[in-house]
């Protein structure tokens, strides 16, 4: 990918943490989803006093994209921190790797988790979910 490409989606998830509801963990989260036609999605995490309703970056990324129609995506960056400072790889959960799985080819949908524009590092959803449960499962 596009060290450009990169840097902006990272500047795009960082930035996302502001938006971050976290008053329980102190965890923020940014993510901004690249669909293949090239528009971004941004997400950041909700959290809930009871903690299940919680909806992580990753994910209010996909579904605001999903809920306007867009179903085939090229790259999602996380970055998070606790108290939203950067200071770690920020992995996304089992939860939203699952739903990567149903929308994204697992051998070239990339994640690129983010400390900073010149750390980071890039993995394919199939290296974050290897033997995943999708479509093909149903089949």
């Amino acid at each position: 990918m596009d060290k450009k490409l990169v840097e902006e989606m990272i500047e795009l998830a960082a930035k996302q943490m502001e938006y971050s509801y976290a008053p329980y963990s102190g965890f923020k989260v940014g993510a901004a989803l690249l669909t293949e036609e090239g528009e971004f999605y941004t997400g950041c995490n909700i959290e809930n006093a009871a903690y299940t309703p919680s909806n992580c970056a990753e994910r209010t990324a996909f579904f605001k994209a999903v809920s306007e129609g867009k179903r085939k995506f090229r790259a999602i960056c996380v970055a998070g921190g606790k108290d939203g400072v950067l200071t770690d790889y920020t992995a996304p959960c089992g939860v939203c790797r699952q739903v990567m799985m149903e929308f994204c080819n697992p051998d070239t949908f990339q994640v690129i988790m983010a400390v900073s524009r010149d750390q980071y590092k890039i993995v394919t959803l199939k290296e974050l979910l290897p033997l995943s449960f999708g479509l093909d499962n149903l089949s």
